[in-house]
C-alpha cells in the first residue's frame, strides 16, 4: 500500500473515532479502538517499507496520530508530541516501525526460522573484534540509493 493510501485509509477510521468520542465513548475504549483498527493501517507491512520512507511520508505517517491522541486524550491538546505519548504511554510510530524491523531480524537470526537460510552467512568474531565498525553481517553492494534503504540496512545494525 501506498503511503498515501495509507493514510488516507487512516484518515477515514479517524473519523469514526471522532464520532465515537461525541457519541459518549470513555478513554479507554476509544484507545482500544484506535491500537486496533487504526494503527494495523498505518503500520501495515511496515517491516518491508520502513526503510525506505522518506522524511515527508515518515511524517505524513505520524500525523495521523496525533489528532488520534487529542482525540482520545483531550488533556493532550496543550502537551508538545513525546509528552503526550508518553502520558498515553504509546510509541511513536516510526519507534514501533523500528522495533517491528528488530524483532523480525531477530526472528530470522534464529537457526529455527524457515528464512534462516536467506541470511549472508556471519562474519568470524575475530575479524568483527578488530573493526571500527563492527558488524556480524558483510555490508551488501548496493548499486541505488533506494535498495541501500530498504530492508537489507538491518544487517548494518547487527
Amino acid at each position: 500500500m501506498e503511503c498515501t493510501c495509507c493514510s488516507a485509509s487512516a484518515n477515514t477510521r479517524l473519523h469514526y473515532l471522532k464520532r465515537s468520542k461525541r457519541a459518549g465513548l470513555p478513554a479507554d475504549r476509544l484507545a482500544h479502538w484506535y491500537i486496533s483498527v487504526i494503527r494495523p493501517v498505518l503500520e501495515y507491512c511496515a517491516v518491508v517499507w520502513h526503510h525506505g520512507l522518506s522524511k515527508n511520508q515518515s511524517e505524513s505517517i505520524e500525523a495521523i496520530q496525533r489528532p488520534a491522541l487529542r482525540i482520545v486524550y483531550p488533556t493532550t491538546a496543550s502537551m508538545p508530541y513525546w509528552a503526550a505519548f508518553h502520558y498515553a504511554e504509546l510509541l511513536s510510530l516510526s519507534d514501533r516501525r523500528d522495533k517491528l524491523c528488530r524483532d523480525l531480524f531477530q526472528k530470522l537470526h534464529d537457526p529455527s526460522s524457515c528464512f534462516h537460510h536467506l541470511l549472508p552467512s556471519a562474519r568470524d568474531s575475530d575479524l568483527t573484534s578488530r573493526l571500527r565498525r563492527a558488524c556480524m553481517y558483510p555490508r551488501p553492494r548496493n548499486r541505488t540509493n533506494c535498495y541501500k534503504s530498504s530492508i537489507h540496512r538491518a544487517l548494518l545494525k547487527y
